[in-house]
């Protein structure tokens, strides 16, 4: 069976038939004038079929991961659309379904602001059933949701990085994260901490394939032992773009 990853984002339609496994659109709320009021919402979370176009954003995401892992299949899980931002209630149903699909990585180019105790438990029930999920990080600034939460993977723009490359980072010092990779958009176009975190999970993703046993602790301990950088770049380490 191929390794699955699912890929929290804005969804995606640009990649071959056999690199999809499943697709699902998360929504709650309604909607007055084309415009989400998050106010209206009920807090009950719709899973649907896809519909409506897929953001370039999560496009950027699925093609970093593929490019990474060739040979990961993908679970497409929308919680973002035109006028409608991702919520830590759709992101938690998101995370909760990629793991009932039998995601084995789940990636997260997204920040949230503030930690929500629905967003939390999601990622603490992923994280206890070996599920490992990366998440994006600001360089700078506040801490950011999931990638806060113990157990997370969080990871920053790291200029200094090649795409196959990545850094240990000290966490202090970053916003949390912990590590860093060429935060590179697809074709060397600006991006960030998004762009870095699909790219990681990439990267992730292929050492699973080639080692499938390996869990979190091995995964951690490989990563650190051939990270090319340690510490933050003196110069610039890439802003995020979540």
């Amino acid at each position: 069976m191929k390794l699955r990853v699912g890929i929290v984002d804005g969804g995606f339609v640009r990649v071959a038939p056999a690199a999809l496994h499943a697709a699902a659109q998360f929504a709650s709320g309604e909607f007055d004038g084309g415009e989400f009021d998050g106010a209206k919402s009920d807090g009950v979370v719709r899973c649907e079929a896809p519909h409506g176009p897929a953001l370039p954003h999560g496009e950027c995401v699925a093609a970093l991961v593929l490019d990474a892992a060739p040979t990961a299949c993908l679970l497409d899980a929308r919680v973002a659309t035109v006028g409608r931002p991702a919520t830590p209630r759709l992101v938690a149903a998101a995370i909760d379904w990629c793991v009932a699909e039998g995601a084995r990585v789940v990636n997260l180019s997204l920040g949230l602001a503030d930690d929500r105790r629905v967003l939390r438990e999601a990622c603490e029930r992923a994280v206890g059933q070996g599920v490992l999920l990366v998440a994006a990080a600001p360089a700078r600034g506040s801490p950011v949701y999931p990638a806060h939460y113990p157990g997370v993977l969080a990871v920053s723009g790291d200029a200094r990085c090649a795409p196959d490359q990545w850094s240990r980072l000290d966490p202090a010092s970053a916003a949390g994260a912990a590590w860093g990779t060429c935060p590179d958009a697809p074709g060397g176009r600006p991006g960030g901490a998004s762009m870095a975190a699909a790219r990681f999970a990439g990267i992730i993703a292929h050492h699973l394939v080639q080692h499938p046993d390996a869990g979190l602790r091995g995964l951690v301990d490989h990563l650190a032992a051939f990270a090319i950088w340690h510490g933050r770049e003196n110069r610039r380490i890439a802003e995020t773009d979540s």
